[in-house]
């Protein structure tokens, strides 16, 4: 049996369903965008520091104490529950790519400012 949208052969998952490669992984994206949207809404909208919102791909989430980090918000961590998400939002600060890069600079030249 093939997908009526990609006429790609389907596929049993692990809870033994039967899917279509193609679509899940569409799923996947459009669900992990939503959430970074959602995410970007819940923090803000705009950066902390600089203001900057533009382009909601040059936005990311700045854990103000890395060692109170469960998992990082970038990296595989828009696949988690909406509630989990927002536990680990509560402990960053949505800046723009250019101030997350400059917030990083100063804690390894050990000028350690405030984000």
């Amino acid at each position: 049996m093939n997908c009526k949208i990609h006429n790609i052969p389907l596929i049993k998952d692990t809870e033994n369903r039967t899917r279509c490669i193609k679509c899940r992984s569409q799923a996947v994206q459009k669900r992990r965008e939503k959430l970074k949207a959602m995410s970007i809404e819940y923090k803000g909208g705009c950066c902390f520091r600089c203001g900057y919102n533009k382009c909601s791909n040059a936005l990311e989430f700045h854990h103000l104490d890395p060692s109170q980090k469960e998992f990082s918000l970038s990296h595989r961590g828009l696949t988690r529950s909406w509630e989990k998400i927002q536990i680990e939002l509560d402990k960053c600060v949505l800046v723009c790519a250019n101030c997350h890069r400059e917030i990083h600079s100063e804690e390894t030249n050990g000028q350690r400012k405030n984000p």
